[in-house]
């Protein structure tokens, strides 16, 4: 179960570090609103990975839901202990509830660039610091993983 968990993590990992490779540019901006072009290159990217990608961008959702399957299949197997299988199904629920109740419809709507550019810029600093926790997130569980199944 640990190898299809770290990598899940690990294929999620990399999304979030692409994806984070177009919201940095929301970084060294503290005016209210964004400037147009770095609205127009994170908006045509959100284009291109949530709309013009399907039927390929599921397989992010299935990754995500595969991971939190392969934790729970790790809790019924006891391959790791409580407290590593734990830790990495909260922290993997969490990334997998904010980017479905949150993030992917964010980006969808920003890809979409129907709203005024104050409305994007909130999307897109939203979108950047959901990102940033989840890597976060799913970093912590990778090196749970690693670590625990090294000291095993």
């Amino acid at each position: 179960m640990t190898a299809f968990v770290t990598a899940g993590a690990g294929f999620l990992c990399a999304v979030l570090w692409f994806d984070l490779m177009f919201d940095v540019q929301t970084r060294p901006h503290h005016d209210a609103i964004l400037p147009a072009e770095v609205l127009a290159s994170i908006s045509a990217y959100y284009r291109r990975v949530t709309t013009d990608a399907s039927p390929m961008s599921r397989l992010v959702a299935v990754m995500m839901v595969v991971t939190l399957m392969s934790i729970m299949g790790e809790m019924v197997i006891a391959a790791h202990s409580l407290a590593v299988t734990g830790i990495s199904f909260a922290l993997t629920a969490a990334a997998v509830g904010i980017a479905g109740s949150r993030t992917v419809g964010n980006a969808v709507r920003l890809g979409g660039a129907q709203d005024t550019p104050q409305e994007q810029t909130v999307l897109a600093r939203s979108i950047y610091r959901d990102h940033t926790y989840c890597l976060a997130a799913m970093a912590a569980v990778l090196v749970l993983q690693l670590a625990s199944s090294v000291v095993s």
